[in-house]
């Protein structure tokens, strides 16, 4: 018996060991992960899912990442090989990855190790220094932590990976890059010209200016260009051009904006009077970038100096340019025309007088994805490639035409991203009466002629502003007496009133809005439509308008009416569907040729003279329309494809601030809550909803809810009294157990 019992025992073990075996076994071939975290940060998302496993030529990921490294550090390290083994398990046989050895050892570093750190250097991954705590010292090490992707003869260098957030969404955007430039490089028809730009002028100056190297540039450019064609197919073409004539350097300055230096004749060291340029153009077909080769500064005191440009950052330069050449991302319009603010790049010196206005941040993240097309409705026409139109505060009226072409845009499936102001911010013609009225700037209402097409398509803008009781609070100086300002019209928008139904609108969970109109849906029109309207955030419900005279000076706003006058106001809307046009049931606009007329002409030129022409124009008209019928039947050409009546299922984002773009609301970084918030509504705009949403997945504030005075007075009771409590409560149920127990026990004996 005692045998069997053993031998049972060992039958099971052994069973049971077996089966644990052959799981673990399962596990190696067959991949399964539980994500248990909210925004799922340890999965590759779709996107990442669908870019691995489409790649058609092969892709290698080669990490040099130091051993050992203490925290956070270790974490990225580990992170990273869950995450380059997941792409692995989702991708087709081109995806590769490897990580290489390139931390030193006790005795020194060995000849594999010294040649994997050469491997990185060369391409472009260098050693950066993190602070180090051991025992109970501070040192410093110097460590590599980067990456580079080959795919084909393209190369993508992520140089430096201090974290893990967002490293899932710079491989993958990485890999789809390099993709697409891929498919553009062998398109292309010409070649992309590097043009350098150097007078030979410029080597009789050049040492008595500090540029010695100046004889220099043609060579290394060139060499540059070289290596770079053994990475993009060949498709850079290098020209070298001397203008030495004054016209020559005239026509350059004027044609591609680059550098020129005149100097006056120099006796001592014998040197004529003469001018030159210098700077280096790439173009492809109409399109030309310039890089400035040189740059002047000017220190006081010390005086002018000259620097040219280090050329270990020309190749980097070079490789970017090409692809805001050949365009390797998606377009994006931008209306440029009717007043709207500008997403072009500035210089610098219009920063400076605009730096109110700019928004170099929102098309620093559209430009990681995005190709910035602008948009000139006044002239042309609104391009057939466009998915979505970006319309930034117009303020100047659009005609009838200019409508029907958004119109038509609409119609055809596409999608509108609508900042539009109720406002027409106008300030003071000088700081005296800004001083003197001490009432700021005046606030006209603007009517472009956009909000009767957003009326047909079932939304409204109020003119009016939004306040809140829950808002931005301004630390005062002492000199004002300290404390806090609130700042009522800039809410702070929390999580219960963010939609977060929309899978790229689960991980936002606050914002910030500034000088914000509320948005009124006009329900009738939407359910006659069988459109679907998505309230994307709003404000509290402590929020109330401030119409009519509006001042928003904090020391002028009236304090917060009473609660029954106030109510949460929605702020942006998306509505989606199939729109009807505006146009339907009324004459179809006709753009108006503008005649060149001089302006006395105009001024001369009376409104009779100007029926008697139309009429005249008819009466023309007329005549050669009934010349033509009596050759053919006119009745029998029908006219086609010219107008939509209602459109294809299409999208509409509006939003009533331009502030909620500019730079002192959207951080460069693309990390805050605004700014994603911005960049998943355009990704979803443009039918990529799955990169919003892998995006999303690094959104990681997740601020407290609120909560009444009653529930903070009983949290802080229970965790004072009521857990010690607790405690004793469990202890006596303890002891009764044990001796209820006991006493079983002495019963059982008794018997």
């Amino acid at each position: 018996m005692v045998w069997k019992a053993r031998s049972g025992k060992y039958v099971k073990f052994f069973t049971y060991l077996i089966v644990i075996v052959l799981i673990n076994a399962a596990g190696i071939t067959l991949f399964f992960r539980w994500d248990l975290t909210e925004n799922r940060i340890y999965s590759i998302s779709e996107a990442s899912k669908k870019v691995v496993s489409t790649l058609s030529e092969p892709l290698t990921i080669n990490v040099f990442f130091t051993k050992n490294l203490p925290a956070p550090h270790n974490n990225t390290e580990r992170y990273l090989h869950d995450l380059l083994e997941e792409y692995a398990i989702y991708a087709n046989k081109y995806f590769n990855y490897r990580f290489y050895d390139v931390s030193p050892e006790e005795g020194g570093i060995s000849a594999d190790t010294r040649e994997n750190q050469k491997m990185a250097n060369n391409y472009g991954i260098h050693p950066i220094q993190i602070q180090v705590i051991e025992k109970d010292e501070v040192k410093f090490q110097r460590v590599y932590m980067g990456l580079v992707i080959i795919h084909g003869d393209l190369i993508e260098r992520i140089a430096t990976i201090p974290s893990t957030q967002g490293l899932e969404y710079k491989l993958t955007t990485a890999i789809q890059k390099l993709n697409n430039k891929i498919s553009a490089l062998l398109s292309l028809s010409d070649k992309i010209q590097v043009k350098l730009f150097l007078s030979a002028s410029l080597e009789t100056v050049a040492q008595y200016i500090g540029l010695r190297n100046l004889p220099k540039i043609p060579q290394k450019v060139q060499e540059i260009v070289t290596k770079l064609n053994q990475t993009n197919y060949d498709r850079l073409n290098f020209e070298f051009l001397n203008p030495s004539e004054e016209k020559d350097v005239d026509e350059v300055s004027n044609t591609y904006n680059i550098m020129t230096l005149k100097w006056p004749e120099l006796p001592k060291v014998n040197i004529p009077a003469g001018r030159g340029a210098i700077g280096l153009v790439m173009q492809y077909r109409d399109k030309a970038l310039t890089i400035p080769l040189m740059q002047v500064i000017r220190i006081p005191i010390i005086g002018t100096q000259y620097k040219l440009m280090d050329m270990g950052q020309m190749e980097e330069i070079i490789n970017n340019n090409v692809d805001t050449l050949i365009d390797i991302n998606e377009d994006l319009g931008i209306l440029s025309d009717h007043g709207t603010l500008s997403v072009s790049s500035t210089t610098p010196f219009e920063q400076t007088i605009q730096q109110q206005n700019t928004l170099s941040n929102f098309r620093g993240l559209m430009s990681q994805n995005y190709t910035l097309k602008n948009i000139n409705l006044k002239d042309d026409a609104i391009p057939e490639g466009l998915n979505c139109l970006v319309v930034v505060r117009p303020t100047e009226k659009f005609s009838d035409y200019e409508l029907y072409q958004i119109d038509q845009f609409l119609m055809q499936g596409k999608s509108l991203f609508l900042i539009l102001d109720s406002f027409n911010e106008v300030m003071p013609s000088n700081q005296q009466d800004l001083n003197i009225s001490g009432r700021g700037p005046s606030y006209i209402p603007l009517s472009t002629g956009l909000e009767k097409l957003l009326e047909h398509y079932g939304i409204r803008i109020k003119k009016s502003y939004v306040m809140d009781e829950n808002c931005f609070r301004q630390q005062l100086p002492a000199r004002l007496g300290g404390g806090e300002k609130s700042i009522y019209f800039a809410p702070l928008i929390k999580k219960q009133f963010i939609n977060n139904e929309l899978e790229f609108m689960k991980t936002i969970k606050a914002l910030v809005a500034f000088k914000i109109s509320p948005l009124e849906p006009i329900t009738e029109r939407i359910q006659k439509n069988g459109l679907n309207a998505h309230k994307l955030f709003a404000s509290s419900q402590k929020s109330w308008e401030m119409r009519g005279r509006i001042n928003l000076n904090p020391l002028f706003i009236q304090p917060p009416p009473p609660a029954d006058e106030r109510q949460s106001q929605p702020l942006a809307y998306l509505l989606e569907g199939e729109f009807p046009s505006y146009f339907e049931g009324k004459p179809i606009p006709i753009k108006e040729a503008e005649e060149k007329q001089s302006d006395k002409q105009k001024d001369q030129e009376t409104s009779e003279e100007k029926t008697e022409k139309t009429q005249s124009s008819q009466q023309s008209s007329a005549d050669q329309s009934a010349d033509t019928q009596a050759d053919i039947d006119v009745s029998q050409i029908i006219s086609e494809g010219q107008f939509m009546p209602k459109s294809k299922p299409a999208k509409i984002f509006i939003m009533a601030s331009s502030e909620m773009l500019k730079d002192n609301i959207l951080d460069a970084s693309g990390r805050g809550s605004n700014a994603t918030l911005i960049m998943n509504v355009v990704d979803y705009l443009n039918d990529q909803e799955d990169i919003a949403v892998m995006r999303g997945k690094e959104q990681r504030f997740n601020p407290l809810d609120d909560t009444t005075a009653a529930a903070k007075t009983f949290v802080k009771t229970f965790n004072i009294a009521g857990l010690p409590i607790l405690v004793v409560f469990f202890g006596l149920v303890v002891w009764f157990h044990r001796h209820s127990r006991k006493k079983h026990i002495q019963m059982m004996f008794q018997k």
